[in-house]
């Protein structure tokens, strides 16, 4: 009972100093009940971006002090972009390895026309098969990286695109696809490597990935 009533405590205390920061444009006050709430409830959580794509600059920096990365993204686009060219062109000095899982182009499940139909209620330019072109450009991308790099490893996952995860060792940016918007307006939580939500991340991961397999063109 004294817990319980601590924890409730806590957390009207951590709203109510959200609240008032709000009210001054201050943003330590939101940081401070994420963590609070973190630790009560062993989430995990460090951060939250409202958007994906806000998180970017963040995502570079964490990528930069990895030991290793995991990456299960539902079409790839952020591999090609800046917060990953530190891992490819070798300014992450201490990572050892990076496996990733994008979708299976062929889509011989139908979750890529699935998520396609998904987003084609707001993003009127998805045609039919225009997703797994991307896919496949992506693929192609990553099969070149890998070429070069024996360190990056590529696998073709065939399962419900419902999330996006990139974990290291330290953190996992966690994005849970909400409706028909692209994942990049989504929202996306920093999970803790001493969460459960980053248990789960890396469990999720570990289990796609045993059930991939490799592009027969890496």
């Amino acid at each position: 009972m004294r817990e319980f009533i601590i924890g409730v405590v806590s957390s009207l205390a951590a709203t109510t100093v959200t609240v008032i920061g709000g009210w001054f444009g201050l943003s330590w006050p939101k940081r401070f009940a994420i963590r609070l709430l973190s630790r009560l409830t062993g989430t995990g959580i460090v951060r939250v971006y409202p958007q994906q794509k806000i998180a970017n600059a963040a995502l570079a920096a964490d990528l930069r002090k990895a030991r290793w990365v995991r990456v299960l993204a539902p079409r790839g686009n952020e591999l090609t972009r800046d917060s990953f060219q530190a891992l490819w062109q070798g300014e992450a000095e201490h990572v050892e390895s990076v496996q990733v899982l994008l979708p299976d182009p062929a889509d011989t499940g139908g979750w890529l026309r699935a998520r396609e139909e998904d987003l084609r209620g707001t993003d009127p330019g998805f045609e039919p098969g225009l997703l797994a072109k991307q896919v496949s450009a992506n693929v192609d991308y990553l099969n070149a990286i890998a070429a070069r790099n024996p360190m990056v490893a590529l696998r073709l996952f065939d399962a419900p695109h419902t999330c996006r995860v990139i974990a290291t060792d330290r953190v996992a940016y966690f994005t849970l696809f909400t409706g028909r918007g692209h994942g990049r307006n989504s929202p996306c939580l920093v999970v803790a490597s001493d969460g459960i939500m980053y248990e789960h991340a890396l469990a999720l991961f570990a289990q796609l990935w045993r059930a991939a397999y490799s592009d027969s063109a890496a």
